[in-house]
């Protein structure tokens, strides 16, 4: 890991905030790694005046969105494609598929945000949302939302602390597991809302 960091940081120093991008966009997109390496690193140069930490965030953020469309329309390409036509090999079936259709156009808005926040999914969120045809504007959006949040808290760390390789690694466990409460705590009071409403619904009936 230690090598990777040094060629990322290679890349991005040569490159600047396009590096960010390109790395941000293959993190987001089908060469998963941990977006940490990235952000990270890049922030504490940034604390130590070789980049502007507001150019680190938006670099990162645009790479992240642009990595999560082109999953999104490799996923719509599939479905297409592949999947309609050769799924049922492998247990998806076009029933199967409709099914996690509807889901995802019911849920697809907390679905994304949610899991643009969250490890390992976050890398894997724009693929069921491509498959379930949800609508690009609001995936960009809640993408952008997610992503713009996740690579703020990651520019903060590095930028405060990125010397540090022990409080680095401690505020990202930390950071990890807030992530995760926060995140149940939504879904659950989405759960909440989105029961109230139907019993309104059913009594307005």
């Amino acid at each position: 890991m230690e090598g990777i960091i040094h060629f990322l940081l290679h890349i991005a120093g040569n490159m600047g905030y396009g590096g960010i991008f390109v790395l941000m966009f293959l993190e987001s997109s089908f060469f998963p790694f941990p977006s940490e390496v990235v952000i990270v690193p890049t922030a504490y140069l940034a604390s130590k005046g070789e980049m502007n930490i507001i150019g680190v965030i938006v670099a990162g953020v645009l790479g992240s969105l642009f990595g999560a469309i082109f999953n999104y329309m490799l996923a719509c390409w599939l479905r297409e494609k592949l999947l309609l036509k050769w799924g049922r090999f492998v247990g998806l079936t076009e029933k199967r598929l409709t099914k996690a259709s509807l889901f995802f156009n019911k849920h697809g808005e907390i679905s994304t945000f949610i899991g643009r926040l969250l490890p390992v999914i976050r890398q894997y969120i724009s693929l069921p949302a491509g498959l379930s045809g949800m609508n690009l504007f609001y995936f960009s959006l809640l993408t952008f939302l997610g992503a713009g949040i996740w690579v703020s808290v990651l520019a903060f760390v590095g930028y405060t602390i990125g010397s540090n390789e022990l409080l680095v690694k401690e505020a990202l466990h930390n950071i990890t597991i807030y992530v995760i409460f926060f995140s149940c705590a939504l879904v659950g009071l989405y759960i909440y809302i989105r029961r109230r409403n139907d019993q309104r619904v059913q009594k307005n009936r």
